[in-house]
């Protein structure tokens, strides 16, 4: 505030002494104009040697000499010295037109005086007409806006620093309130709501955009400990278990099958292993960017490569006509067909068909193929997921309470995995009931791309 009143004060403090330069500009150039115009009507009558006796001049604060080379004076006006030139000789020059100042006292008016010479073009006998006008309307008029401007500039400043103050205090009121909610915010524990004020302004919209940014990290934060707590749950069962092992295979050492024990810690360590590997993939997965547009893959090759890990019956792969190409990692790929085909493979009771076709259906993102997508399923013949519970699922950590959803020895996280590669793929999922409303089906969609070696519906070819 202090600041932005030294600065109006500085600015007005220059603006005031510009204005007192223009000002004594204009008027010395109108007293000039003026003088000169008088010059040129007596030295228009000098050219014509038709000068009166005395000079008319109009005002009693001019007078007009005609001298000649020598410095003599020829004629004068009535109120002028007809012995003494107002302007010495020397200082003339009989070529060119002049502007001087000469004291009051050689000219007998109020002071400061202005001279203008203006020569006379004959060359017999060059004349100089000298035409002196007092300064001193002028020296008033500055002075009294002068006087005006000190007087006046304290006065505006005072009355524009306290509008400014009110203002300005009225503008950031409603900031200072924001300040003092997000302190109160800071200080207690839990969620909290910024004061939004009743102006529809930009501190209006600031308040909104912050409340909103609060929710946000309220339930990132509610997410966080949620993810830890479950973490927390889902690394002491296996660390639990092998502590169990350890403890009695020590007490009983002589009795101890150790074949078995070491097969127990081993599934045991293997769980924790993967559930690790689990929790580092996703947390990677919610600081790295996406890898939209890595390379392309060809879908029908990745549904065999996948496919076969697993026995003929149950899986089978229902292989497209042509290549279907599309975008994105072929690891992270690969990650999500592995974990739907082990999903369905541990619910299915007695097949799981993998299947990929070309499809206009409009995805969720603008890819390649503007408005083409390819679609890859996952069906299976098993229990199937109730409809209330087909986008739960999705969420980390969730088991249902029927054995659909019950992985032995997993931890709630495939499906979560999916979900984000499936999104930085570019893609959606989607849960649907299977054939004649039996079993499960998983409906991916993946951007469609055309390539130069593809000879899918994207592609010119015979």
């Amino acid at each position: 505030m202090a600041l932005g009143v030294l600065g109006l004060t500085v600015g007005l403090a220059l603006g005031g002494v510009v204005l007192l330069g223009a000002l004594g500009f204009v008027l010395q150039r109108t007293v000039d104009t003026e003088a000169f115009r008088t010059a040129d009507a007596v030295a228009l009558l000098a050219a014509e040697d038709a000068l009166p006796d005395p000079l008319p001049v109009a005002g009693g604060q001019v007078r007009v000499q005609v001298v000649d080379a020598q410095g003599r004076i020829r004629a004068a006006s009535i109120d002028a010295d007809r012995l003494v030139p107002m302007v010495r000789p020397e200082r003339l020059d009989h070529d060119r037109r002049q502007r001087l100042e000469v004291p009051a006292e050689r000219v007998g008016l109020a002071g400061p005086v202005r001279v203008v010479a203006v020569p006379v073009g004959t060359a017999a006998d060059p004349l100089t007409v000298l035409v002196a006008r007092s300064m001193a309307d002028v020296r008033h008029s500055t002075h009294v806006v002068r006087t005006i401007l000190l007087v006046a500039f304290p006065l505006l400043v005072a009355v524009l620093a306290a509008v400014a103050w009110r203002v300005v205090g009225a503008t950031l009121r409603p900031v200072e309130a924001l300040r003092r909610g997000a302190e109160e915010i800071t200080g207690r524990a839990g969620a909290g709501r910024l004061p939004v004020p009743a102006s529809a302004d930009e501190i209006h919209r600031l308040a909104v955009t912050l409340n909103g940014m609060l929710d946000r990290l309220e339930s990132a934060r509610i997410r966080q400990r949620a993810f830890v707590s479950d973490a927390a749950h889902e690394l002491r069962s296996p660390l639990t278990n092998i502590r169990t092992e350890l403890e009695v295979a020590e007490r009983l050492a002589d009795r101890t099958d150790w074949t078995a024990v070491t097969a127990n810690l081993l599934a045991d360590t293997d769980r924790l292993s993967r559930l690790v590997d689990d929790l580092l993939l996703l947390a990677r997965l919610d600081e790295a960017p996406p890898s939209r547009g890595v390379g392309p893959v060809e879908l029908g090759v990745l549904l065999a490569e996948v496919a076969a890990r697993y026995p003929s019956p149950p899986v089978r792969v229902e292989s497209p006509p042509g290549p279907l190409w599309t975008t994105g990692n072929a690891d992270e790929l690969r990650r999500v067909l592995a974990n739907l085909v082990d999903n369905a493979v541990r619910h299915a009771d007695s097949a799981v068909v993998l299947a990929t076709e070309a499809t206009s259906t409009a995805g969720p993102v603008v890819g390649p193929g503007v408005g083409a997508y390819h679609l890859v399923t996952v069906t299976d013949d098993g229990p199937g997921i109730p409809v209330a519970d087909r986008e739960r699922v999705f969420d980390r950590f969730t088991r249902l309470d029927d054995g659909r959803a019950r992985d032995d020895g997993g931890a709630g996280l495939g499906l979560a995995i999916v979900r984000e590669l499936v999104r930085r793929a570019g893609g959606s999922i989607a849960l649907t009931d299977g054939p004649e409303q039996r079993g499960l089906r998983v409906r991916l969609l993946l951007p469609a791309i055309a390539t130069e070696n593809s000879r899918g519906p994207h592609s010119d070819g015979p």
